[in-house]
């Protein structure tokens, strides 16, 4: 019966309880995550501890029950097994992520909590907490604790912790979640790299929670703005975001590790062995801070064409802080932006498109995306002028062939078809137009910023219960770049 079963897998069929045991695994992980916040709300005298308590309790029964009442025949898992896994572990995850915010004494019902959870993991930064200053400190550090793990991945999380998955099977899954049209060369042991990456986050978070509590932050704010900083998340312990702080430092300071969130951290990695000097030979990266360098140039003449020139700040800080944050897909506020025209506001929805480097924390379409649709604009054109003309595209030295090409194309066009049902969606429900499609842009680029009804102190509360539910599902999507999710809607994934 176990060889039969074992065939089976090997002929394509889903390996159910296996994903089901590793589901267990992660759910008690994540209860070990809520003890943080749970400790916080008793140092803090906090009574939001009880529902902490509750769902770590709830969270690790049922994680148990999976991991140790069922039995695999096998423990391989194949393609289509780890595209399951890598859609369904972040449902999961924010499905009792949740649980904290609808039971606490600020609470949340289904529909908002799975929209807040959601938001946090896949690190959107849209909130329906309107007044966040009046949550606890165990449910603000809990919001900040959901993007940190969301910001590298849960699966490349999972890879960490769990050695067992150091199969074929993690490298499909690792391929699922990371972003952008190329990957490194992975070491022969997945597990080892993403120690290595998670190691690597984690001393880029502490030395960023050091350097804003020499600030005017204090320890506990620092770390919460530290974990939705590096990981390009954007949730504020603050109502008006970063702006509360009223500081020329924490805004540079933050700038500068967004800007560090929005390199991949591959590279990241590879240029630290090199002693930095690998960052400049990456085209995209090049391209990335020519972008910013660009986007900076146009926004300040804006600024000072429109008359908001208001000192040495509002051209230099202001400007940089905004595109940076917008960039990399974090949606930190620090002023009314909205407030620099319509030329900015039409800039800011570029930024979201764009977004920075594949292999980062951030959402967008990715530098990397763009880079190739401007080399192949300019080979087409240079095509149209020598039409027996022969030349490649590449992106950082790897060739993009013509099925490459192919996935590029349905990408942009399935990331677009997404944003224009979610505007469809707000829309038809009353939404304005405008705010309706910058919301549904804001949820499928990861990024949460808003404008009008959405904006500086606004929220996604208003949305209706469905409407919170196919905002979710677009996070969800833009988070695991489309393609993983959405296949899970074909039938042929299913049949063996």
């Amino acid at each position: 019966m176990k060889r039969q079963q074992n065939s089976t897998y090997a002929s394509g069929g889903i390996n159910y309880a296996m994903i089901a045991r590793i589901l267990g695994q992660l759910m008690m992980v994540e209860a070990a995550f809520m003890l943080l916040p749970l400790l916080t709300c008793l140092f803090n005298h906090e009574s939001d501890w009880q529902a902490f308590a509750i769902t770590i309790g709830v969270t690790v029964a049922a994680g148990a029950a999976l991991n140790f009442l069922i039995r695999p025949q096998s423990k391989k898992l194949h393609r289509r097994d780890g595209l399951l896994l890598a859609s369904v572990a972040w449902i999961v995850f924010s499905l009792f992520g949740m649980l904290p915010m609808m039971l606490c004494a600020t609470p949340l019902n289904a529909s908002e909590g799975f929209f807040e959870a959601m938001s946090g993991f896949t690190t959107t930064g849209a909130t329906v907490i309107r007044d966040v200053e009046s949550c606890s400190h165990g449910i603000l550090l809990w919001r900040a604790l959901t993007q940190w793990v969301g910001g590298l991945g849960i699966i490349i999380f999972t890879l960490t912790f769990i050695p067992a998955l150091n199969n074929s099977g993690s490298i499909i899954m690792f391929h699922a979640e990371a972003t952008g049209i190329t990957h490194d060369k992975l070491g022969a042991r997945i597990s080892r790299t993403a120690k290595i990456l998670w190691t690597l986050y984690t001393i880029i978070t502490l030395v960023l929670i050091v350097m804003l509590w020499l600030g005017p932050m204090n320890l506990f704010e620092s770390i919460c703005q530290s974990f939705t900083a590096i990981s390009t998340g954007g949730f504020s312990t603050r109502n008006d975001s970063i702006a509360a702080f009223n500081s020329p430092y924490i805004k540079l300071v933050l700038t500068f590790f967004m800007f560090l969130g929005g390199i991949s951290f591959s590279l990241i990695l590879a240029s630290l062995k090199k002693r930095g000097r690998g960052f400049w030979k990456n085209d995209v990266f090049r391209a990335y801070v020519f972008i910013i360098v660009a986007l900076y140039a146009c926004v300040v003449v804006a600024i000072v064409a429109k008359g908001h020139y208001t000192g040495w700040q509002s051209v230099t800080v202001d400007p940089i802080f905004h595109i940076v944050s917008a960039i990399t897909s974090t949606g930190y506020s620090a002023g009314d932006w909205e407030g620099w025209g319509l030329f900015v506001l039409t800039l800011t929805f570029l930024m979201m498109c764009i977004g920075a480097c594949a292999g980062s924390t951030t959402g967008g379409l990715k530098v990397d995306r763009v880079l190739y649709l401007f080399k192949n604009f300019t080979l087409v054109v240079q095509r149209y002028i020598r039409p027996r003309l022969m030349r490649s595209i590449s992106v950082n030295d790897q060739i993009i062939d013509n099925e490459r090409g192919s996935e590029i194309s349905a990408f942009i066009a399935i990331f677009f078809l997404l944003i224009v049902v979610g505007g469809l969606v707000l829309v038809a429900q009353g939404f304005p137009i405008v705010d309706a499609f910058f919301s549904s842009f804001s949820c499928v680029s990861n990024n949460g910023l808003g404008a009008g009804v959405t904006g500086i102190t606004g929220s996604y509360d208003f949305i209706s219960p469905s409407g919170m539910w196919v905002m979710s599902f677009l996070m969800l999507a833009g988070r695991l770049e489309i393609i993983t999710i959405i296949a899970l809607f074909v039938p042929s994934f299913w049949r063996r």
